[in-house]
Formats: C-alpha cells, sequence, structure tokens
C-alpha cells in the first residue's frame, strides 16, 4: 500500500517527540544554600563542601572584616540560606545581625569560634583589650583551630544535606590530611629561626592563638583597639619598645595598609614586612593557590625570611583546594 510521504514525515515526527519523551532528565534536586563570612571561612567551607552545594562569601578578600558593612543586596543571600558559618567572638557584627533578621524557618547560623573554644580560652590582648569586651577573634591562623572549623562545617553539610554525606566526609579526610602536612612544615620551619628571633610585632594582631601553638612570643601590636592609626605618642612608644625587645622584623598587613609602621620600622631600626595576611587569600578567586593553606604557607615564608630562618621548609605543602580551584564559589 503506498503511504504519502506526508505520513511518513508525521510518523518520524511523532516517533521523535515521543524518544525524546521518554528520555527526558529527571529535574535536580536545589543544592544546599550556604553562606560564609570572611575568605579563610569561605575557603574552608569549600573544601569540605565542594560542589554540592551553592557557597557565597560576603566579605570580599581583603576588605577589613571588622568593619566591613553589608549591602541590602545580601539581605536577599542570607534570606535564602540555609546554613550561615560566621567566625563570631564579634567578628562580624553587621553578617549577624543581618543573618538572624532574614533567617528563612530551617535554616541555622553557626558560630564557629564560639564552637571551637571556651570563654576561659579566649585571648584578649593588644588591640583586643579585656576592657573592651571582645576578644580576639583571629582563631583560623591557628591550622588546629581551622581543622576545628572544617570538622564543624562536616558536620552541620551532613546534618542539612545527608545525602552528599560521604563526599563531605572524604573532603574533610583529605584536607585533614593537608593540615596535619601544614601544621608539620610550620614546626619545622620554626624551629629553623634562632629561638630568641622567634617574636611577632605586626600591625593587626592577627596571631594571638597561632603564636602559642607554635612556640612565638607576640609582643605587641602597631593598630590601636579603634583600629584607628596610633597617635604620636603611641608612635612613639611603640618604637622604644622594638629597640629594646630585639625584635628582627615588624610584619604589616595586606588589608590594613599603614605608613605608620614604615616610619616606625626605620626609626626602630628593624626590617618593615609588609606581607602578612590573615584574611586575603593569595591570588585571585579561581585561581590554584586561592586557598587558606596557601595563604598559610606563604605567611610562614615570610616569617622565616625575616627572622632568620629557613622558609623553603614550606615548599612540600599541599597549597591547593581539595575540590580543586573554587571557580564555583561566589565571592
Amino acid at each position: 500500500m503506498f503511504t504519502p510521504p506526508r505520513i511518513f514525515l508525521l510518523l518520524a515526527l511523532v516517533s521523535l517527540l515521543c524518544a525524546c519523551g521518554g528520555n527526558r532528565a529527571e529535574p535536580q534536586e536545589e543544592r544546599l544554600q550556604v553562606v560564609a563570612t570572611v575568605s579563610p571561612l569561605t575557603n574552608i567551607v569549600y573544601n569540605i563542601s565542594g560542589d554540592h552545594v551553592e557557597l557565597t562569601g560576603l566579605v570580599p578578600a581583603g576588605a577589613d572584616s571588622h568593619t566591613f558593612e553589608l549591602a541590602p543586596s545580601d539581605a536577599v543571600t542570607l534570606a535564602s540560606a540555609d546554613l550561615v558559618f560566621i567566625n563570631g567572638l564579634d567578628l562580624e557584627t553587621s553578617a549577624m545581625q543581618m543573618a538572624e533578621a532574614n533567617l528563612k524557618d530551617g535554616g541555622e547560623i553557626v558560630l564557629l569560634g564560639e564552637m571551637v573554644i571556651d570563654p576561659e580560652e579566649y585571648v584578649f590582648d593588644f588591640s583586643f583589650p579585656e576592657e573592651a569586651g571582645s576578644p580576639n577573634p583571629h582563631l583560623w591562623t591557628d591550622p588546629i583551630f581551622a581543622l576545628a572549623y572544617a570538622e564543624i562545617v562536616r558536620e552541620k553539610l551532613t546534618a542539612h544535606d545527608p545525602g552528599n554525606a560521604e563526599a563531605y566526609q572524604a573532603n574533610y579526610d583529605e584536607f585533614a590530611a593537608r593540615i596535619e602536612a601544614l601544621d608539620a612544615a610550620i614546626q619545622a620551619t620554626t624551629a629553623s629561626i634562632p629561638a630568641e628571633s622567634r617574636k611577632l610585632y605586626t600591625y593587626h594582631d592577627s596571631f594571638a592563638y597561632f603564636a602559642p601553638r607554635y612556640g612565638y612570643t607576640v609582643l605587641g601590636a602597631i593598630q590601636p583597639a579603634d583600629f584607628s592609626e596610633p597617635s604620636g605618642q603611641e608612635v612613639a612608644a611603640l618604637i622604644d619598645q622594638l629597640r629594646e625587645g630585639g625584635v628582627p622584623a615588624i610584619f604589616g598587613s595586606e588589608v590594613f595598609p599603614s605608613r605608620v609602621v614604615d616610619q616606625i620600622g626605620r626609626e626602630a631600626g628593624v626590617e618593615f614586612v609588609s606581607t602578612l595576611s590573615d584574611d586575603d587569600l593569595p591570588g585571585n578567586p579561581g585561581d590554584p593557590e586561592h586557598s587558606y593553606i596557601s595563604m598559610m604557607v606563604e605567611n610562614l615564608k615570610t616569617m622565616a625570611e625575616a627572622l632568620g630562618g629557613d622558609p623553603s621548609l614550606m615548599d612540600g605543602v599541599e597549597t591547593g583546594n581539595v575540590p580543586g580551584p573554587d571557580t564555583s564559589v561566589n565571592q
């Protein structure tokens, strides 16, 4: 029997549509919405979560996390978050207030610092005097505390997204191995620095928890508690302290550039090193070296070179992110 060509064409079209309908992909489940504040925290979360979540970092790299004010648009991001990771210890006041005001039903705010140390372990020091009421919040510059943060992140991600529990555990295990290697390298590098030179005098008071862990003494911090520049009287006192303390170098901050530090170094006769960082990750987002571990490796190289140690002892540390470059992170 003859079948007109148009009928063949119609039958073929119907068959094609039926085939496409039969192979239609199932809709993908929406990923967990996760928000973190400062760059090191965002990076720690990424190392555990990988691309299994939609991760947003609120505080841009290089911004002053103590004084950074969120934009109104950040309220929309926080309102959709299932998990909000905040350092706490009064570091990100603006983010904390906005997160509390916009938290959705079922959402959770996680204060990492308060979960890692007890109040009796708080450090009150030069830029964070006890009478001001807020402890030094820079726990993450101590890699052991950073690993404790990562463990909490793994637990919270697993509780909210149990379907990816194995992936979170695997990422955590690899991150822990890299932190252990970082810790060993820091110990070896510190041992190469003459004992009398293991002294830290910084502009921003960021290494209060790192120092006792690895046998350094923090002699002081130049930046006053209100994060202003020191007065002329304070500068004179700092210069005298440096001369008496036998400090080989003073360390500035990429986040807090200050001409005063250079002046203090010149007048005290000590080297001024400006590249120490507590939250500005190396490179740019997506670069292989844009990671928390890379930041700490560069910090130790900087310290060792300025204090008479061997910076090459940090060379063997794996600095990349466990899931690969952080191109998927909104930051």
